[in-house]
């Protein structure tokens, strides 16, 4: 165990659980934030390796919580993949832009996120 760290960011609970099931079964530690503003609280108070981060949130939405994560505590730190029902490209261009290192859409299953944190660098490739 390499005591990894994710946090990961939805406004429903359902998807919370959801992704913490699967994440816990990649060996990380999980914690829950329901919006972007307690995100960022949670960064502060210890910054996780990687942030599964959804994007229409209440308080503070995902792209607002990326930019000012970026501006706090830097480009590569935490990792961060966007997760989000938006398909338009543009979109995804704007997650990238504003410092999100990949994106998966919803609904994502084990197998997705398990490409997305091992294109990002937070797994290893499997054999």
């Amino acid at each position: 165990m390499s005591g990894r760290t994710c946090l990961v960011v939805d406004d429903s609970l359902v998807v919370r659980k959801a992704a913490r099931r699967i994440i816990e079964g990649f060996g990380f530690a999980v914690r829950e934030a329901k919006d972007g503003q307690e995100a960022l609280d949670a960064c502060r108070a210890g910054l996780p390796d990687a942030v599964l981060l959804d994007w229409n949130m209440p308080v503070m939405d995902g792209i607002t919580f990326l930019r000012a994560a970026r501006a706090e505590f830097g480009a590569e730190h935490p990792r961060i993949v966007l997760c989000t029902t938006e398909s338009e490209f543009a979109r995804i261009v704007e997650a990238l832009e504003a410092g999100a290192q990949e994106y998966v859409m919803k609904p994502f299953d084990a197998e997705i996120l398990r490409d997305k944190f091992t294109q990002v660098g937070l797994l290893e490739p499997a054999a």
